[in-house]
């Protein structure tokens, strides 16, 4: 392993040699400078790793060669050494960027543990996380092949999250490992929801977890009903590892409970969201509220009446609190829904969907510029973490948290990078879906996919005697026999959702109270 490269920059460098052949003898190199313009210099010429520099010299102060070297090399870490420690001084090296700082007499020991604090600090901990990884490889593989309970099934997709964003910070090789058995456990959970999703629909299976339609009754109503001003923040095609990915962000005013609950099938807005709003399976919707539900064949929005099914369910009930609803498509839309809650009484249940997330699948798809920026699961996170720092919700949630309120934020589905394409064939009433299709002649490998029948038996609508649903497993989608290969590679590694995986069914549920 090569070891890093070093410039000490001192006035009175001579009297450091101890410092640098102790560290030679560790096996570092080191560069020495008496001056900040000497330093400026051979930084121009050599990629160092750290820099020590001292604070009071003669010329250029180690403050005025920090502030001339991060115009051009902004990157390289450095730690000011000082005699002085004066608070001022401590606070213009922290805000020009230092790495870390030291006060003279410096110890050999106390050099050591600063590059090991700033340098190796990844490779250990990269390392640690292997030899975790190594040990938890049997076992996690020992639960995917035995667990048979959404609880299970929850901790394990858990788990491999942990680990694919643990491994994916450092582009670690044992990525690939834990990919290949995200795939095995994507397999196995398949099977899972085969063998069990119409005994939870049907309310014969006692372990049945917490589903769409009964998310408000038993998680959002229940915090009304205890005198809390409740907002409901709903991102689109939100998942667990985004949400791990701003949950820094998310919970500076709160403190929070985590949880996951079930989508339903499809895991698409029509079906999901609906039955969230409604409080009721998409085949009551549709029978119940014929005039809120929009079937497959119609080309109209599928996601109109979310505020009407919302009033309906409440009315339901039998709530009588104030309500509103608001759907954010566009950053404007945001800024005015944050803004709004100034100088007025909060409802006692506020929802806000944003729609953003599922806008940029969608955008993805079609973009080959995006597809560059979502190249994988690791940049996809990214790209929502950057939307979220720039978007109204930081702002929203502040305002919420300052005027005492509770969030609940979650969402209606997630999406999974597709792969494997399989064949298809449908009539041209089928919908348009990737992931799941309905329709009356759908032709397929009944092996590949979960195949429903008898809609009904797991809360579907069916709008002809002969309609029948098949779901993408895993990472699969569907792709129809004409122009095959190119349909095939045109939409993989593309993010989808309307099917069976962990990614899209096991779904973030977050509860923050304000701090104060």
């Amino acid at each position: 392993m090569k070891k890093a490269h070093f410039l000490w920059v001192d006035d009175e460098i001579d009297l450091l040699k101890p410092y640098i052949l102790f560290l030679e003898e560790k096996g570092y190199s080191v560069d020495c400078a008496n001056n900040g313009n000497d330093a400026l210099e051979m930084c121009r010429l050599s990629p160092y790793d750290l820099i020590f520099m001292d604070e009071h010299m003669p010329g250029l102060t180690g403050l005025e060669t920090l502030s001339a070297l991060h115009t051009f090399r902004p990157d390289i870490p450095v730690v000011m050494i000082t005699k002085s420690e004066d608070e001022g001084i401590m606070n213009k090296a922290i805000g020009k960027k230092i790495a870390d700082y030291l006060i003279k007499p410096v110890k050999p020991n106390q050099i050591l543990i600063t590059i090991k604090k700033l340098l190796d600090q990844k490779e250990i901990i990269s390392e640690t996380a292997t030899v975790d990884y190594r040990g938890e490889f049997n076992k996690l593989s020992e639960d995917i092949g035995r667990a048979d309970s959404a609880t299970e099934w929850t901790a394990i997709y858990k788990k491999i999250v942990f680990w694919e964003m643990e491994f994916a910070r450092s582009q670690h090789p044992m990525q690939e490992f834990v990919m290949r058995q995200k795939e095995e456990a994507g397999k196995a959970f398949g099977k899972f929801i085969k063998r069990h999703y119409e005994a939870w629909i049907n309310g014969n299976d006692p372990s049945r977890p917490l589903m769409s339609p009964q998310l408000l009754e038993q998680q959002v109503f229940p915090l009304i009903d205890r005198g809390e001003k409740v907002f409901l923040i709903l991102i689109d095609n939100f998942r667990l590892d985004q949400w791990l990915a701003i949950k820094d962000v998310a919970t500076e005013h709160f403190l929070y409970t985590e949880q996951e609950y079930f989508s339903i099938l499809p895991t698409a807005t029509q079906y999901a969201r609906n039955s969230l709003f409604a409080g009721m399976l998409p085949n009551r919707i549709a029978a119940d509220m014929p005039q809120y539900w929009v079937e497959e064949s119609e080309e109209t929005g599928k996601n109109l009446h979310e505020a009407d099914l919302l009033a309906a369910l409440l009315s339901r009930l039998g709530r009588k609190g104030s309500f509103s609803y608001t759907k954010i498509n566009l950053h404007q839309e945001g800024e005015r829904f944050a803004n709004g809650f100034s100088g007025r009484e909060l409802c006692d249940l506020t929802v806000g969907v944003f729609n953003f997330i599922d806008m940029l699948s969608h955008a993805r798809t079609e973009s080959k510029m995006l597809r560059e920026l979502a190249s994988d699961e690791a940049a996809y996170r990214s790209l929502t973490r950057s939307w979220f720092l720039h978007s109204s919700l930081p702002s929203l949630l502040s305002k919420i948290a300052g005027k005492g309120g509770t969030v609940v934020l979650t969402t209606d589905h997630g999406t999974i990078r597709v792969k494997h394409p399989q064949k298809v064939t449908a009539d041209k009433q089928t919908n348009a879906n990737l992931r799941y299709k309905a329709g009356k002649n759908l032709a397929y490998d009944p092996k590949k996919v979960f195949s429903v029948t008898h809609p009904e038996s797991i809360g579907l609508p069916s709008p002809n005697v002969s309609t029948r649903y098949i779901f993408a497993l895993d990472n699969d989608f569907f792709a129809y026999p004409n122009n095959f290969n190119h349909f095939a590679s045109y939409y993989e590694n593309t993010f989808q959702h309307g099917g069976i995986s962990m990614e899209e069914m096991i779904v973030p549920l977050i509860t923050l109270h304000p701090k104060q």
